[in-house]
Formats: C-alpha cells, structure tokens, sequence
C-alpha cells in the first residue's frame, strides 16, 4: 500500500511476468488523478464500472528484464464519447482542447463512438528482441545528445547510417551498399 502506482506495476510484473490492468488513468484512491498521465481526450477513464471500479480501458503489461520494469505492450479501450469527453477535459483542467477541430466533431456528434486498441509491434519487437531502446526497431529521430548518451551504452538506434558499420546487420542485406554520410 505505501508503494506509487508505478511501484505496484513493476511489483506485479516481476511477481506474474505478465499482467492486465483495468481502469487506467482515473481516480485513485488518494484522490489524485492520472496514475500515469493518461489523456483526457483517448479512452474513457472515468466511467464507473458495475464491478465498482472506473474506466472502461486497460493495458497489458509484462517484466521486462532488460529494463528491469514494467513493459507496456498495450494500450485499449473504449474511447472517449462527448460526455466523457467533457468530463475529462474538465479534470485535467484542458478545457482548451475543445477548439480543436477533432474534439469539436466528437462534442457535435459528428464522430462515432469506438474501441480502439491492439500490440504495438514496435513494442512487442523492442521486448521480444530485448532491445533496450524502441530505437533500436523502429526509425525515429533523436535528439543528438540522447543518441551520445545511447552509443556509450552500446544502443545502436535505427536511421543513423550506422548500418555500415555494423558487419551483422551489413550481412542482412547482401549486395546493397550503403555510404556514410
């Protein structure tokens, strides 16, 4: 009881190797919002379930040895429909985003209501490969002084041209030449 949210995950995770976690986002029971930042404007985390629970998403967890912390593989849920939407907006003081043009179709009605979720395959390679660093699977940019920080240990991230430098992954892709640059 005395750890944070975050603490209970990796508890759980290391305990079961893999967990599913209902109502993320709303209430605890502290009083405090948002156990990890959730948005207000995504899934519904406020709606009171006939369990006694809130929230009407979820995710899927695992150890990840790499990191030695809980690993998100999953993120669902039902999203958010125009009350909801009001009522998290409201909480989260972003009252604001109701000028956007998407939150203004949702709140007009215009948008259906939906569930969305699924594995995030860069996710799921990242812990399957047990790559530290997402980078490592999928090209994205970093900025230049995280990327110093990666190499010294040994994280080689995707889209730097460091292909040629790397005999396996040079191997992989016999017959094509990549220069540096």
């Amino acid at each position: 009881p005395d750890a944070t949210p975050k603490e209970r995950e990796n508890i759980l995770c290391k305990e079961h190797g893999a967990v599913f976690f209902m109502g993320i986002g709303g209430e605890k029971a502290d009083g405090e919002l948002r156990h990890d930042g959730r948005a207000p404007d995504y899934d519904d985390w406020t709606t009171k379930r006939s369990d006694g629970g809130t929230g009407l998403n979820g995710d899927i967890l695992v150890w990840n040895p790499i990191l030695q912390q809980s690993f998100e593989l999953s993120s669902m849920g039902i999203r958010v429909n125009p009350e909801v939407l009001e009522t998290q907006l409201e909480l989260t003081g972003c009252n604001d985003r109701k000028e956007y043009m998407w939150h203004q179709m949702l709140l007009k009605g215009i948008l259906p209501q939906t569930i969305g979720g699924g594995i995030g395959q860069s996710r799921l390679c990242q812990f399957m490969l047990r790559c530290a660093h997402i980078g490592e699977v999928q090209h994205g940019f970093y900025h230049p002084e995280e990327v110093i920080v990666l190499k010294k240990h040994n994280i080689r991230l995707l889209g730097l041209g460091e292909l040629c430098e790397d005999p396996l992954a040079a191997n992989l892709h016999p017959g094509i030449t990549i220069k540096d640059t």
